[in-house]
């Protein structure tokens, strides 16, 4: 089974090697080989060996199968078996879509959905063939055993050939290669030469950060988990390195050392929030020390006894203020942070300063 960030469980009914055997493309009409004017056979890959995973029947929804996916391509890429590009064919999903009315326990009639390019196109194709298969149900029809295409154009499914019985796959079995069941002792050496898996991985990350393993399956997924831990060994807040990455460095390229700067600075009140983000979409953009920039902004660097000395004179300029928060009216902290703000202050800092000092 393949274990995904949410807890739930997929299982993998078997893998099986193949070869590719080409593509063909149909130029004309509507891109299908029925009408078309004339078709293109490419050899390219042919020959190309791949491996065909099978889960089992247990994935519930459109969101799931896209977790799946998007687990199983991060576990490939990790072992070095694919560089899981879907946009060119490295990874390649086709879904088998089924409903059945609530209460039965048997499946209904499943179609084969194929040119699923994408975990976007996956999982718009599974919402759409699901409604169009409920419809069939509930209007008392019957739904064909089939391949079906999807359009992302038309956001739709189109009908391939039937596919009324399973030997019409004309898969033959190999006598030279026969069925294998690994056992454990084959398993634990292939796992001791494997690099750290995704979910070995989240749980690491969210152990460190005191977070659920779901909160960083994004940072996990970017493969940014070494910038994060390697923010928060070096003092950094966890949960601010873990938003920074999300938010702001995911899909882009940043050198550790500028990032555990970036993350310390915000972290001892050194820059805002808003600073903070801005100096590393600046840093993001066109390199350079997060310090540096900073101080070519204009940014004051605040320490911890200069936010002291701010708050402390906030408070003793605010005396009706400070008598309304002291007699319960919480709502007014908001406004004392206003005023550490202005002052140079950072406010994310500055709400458990004045806090603490008010009492």
């Amino acid at each position: 089974f393949l274990e995904l960030p949410d807890g739930s469980r997929v299982g993998i009914e078997r893998a099986h090697m193949e070869e590719d055997t080409g593509k063909t493309s149909h130029v004309g009409a509507t891109g299908r080989i029925h009408g078309a004017d004339y078709s293109l056979v490419d050899y390219n890959r042919s020959g190309v060996p791949l491996v065909e995973i099978v889960s089992a029947p247990d994935i519930r929804s459109a969101e799931q199968a896209r977790a799946y996916v998007s687990e199983l391509r991060a576990i490939l890429v990790a072992a070095g078996a694919s560089d899981g590009k879907m946009e060119e064919g490295s990874l390649r999903v086709d879904a088998n879509v089924s409903v059945r009315p609530a209460g039965r326990t048997e499946l209904g009639t499943r179609c084969e959905i194929k040119n699923l390019n994408s975990l976007r196109s996956l999982g718009r194709a599974i919402e759409h063939e699901t409604k169009r298969q409920a419809a069939l149900v509930d209007n008392g029809e019957r739904v064909v055993q089939e391949t079906r295409h999807w359009d992302e154009n038309k956001g739709k499914t189109q009908a391939g050939r039937s596919k009324e019985e399973a030997y019409d796959y004309r898969y033959f079995p190999e006598p030279d290669l026969v069925p294998l069941a690994p056992d454990e002792q084959w398993k634990t050496a292939v796992a001791a030469v494997l690099p750290p898996l995704p979910a070995a991985r989240r749980v690491s990350l969210a152990a460190a950060a005191g977070v659920t393993p779901a909160d960083v399956s994004v940072v996990v997924e970017q493969d940014l988990d070494g910038l994060v831990n390697a923010a928060i060994a070096a003092g950094g807040d966890a949960r601010t390195a873990l938003k920074r990455a999300a938010n702001e460095v995911a899909g882009r390229r940043i050198e550790e050392t500028a990032f555990v700067t970036l993350v310390k600075m915000e972290t001892d009140g050194r820059l805002s929030t808003s600073q903070a983000r801005e100096v590393l979409n600046d840093v993001l953009e066109s390199g350079g020390d997060p310090a540096d920039v900073a101080a070519a902004k204009g940014f004051e660097a605040v320490d911890a006894g200069a936010l002291d000395a701010i708050v402390d004179a906030v408070i003793d300029a605010s005396p009706d203020e400070v008598a309304k928060y002291r007699n319960g009216e919480q709502q007014v902290i908001g406004a004392l942070i206003k005023k550490v703000r202005d002052a140079g202050g950072d406010p994310k800092t500055a709400n458990a300063r004045l806090r603490e000092k008010l009492g």
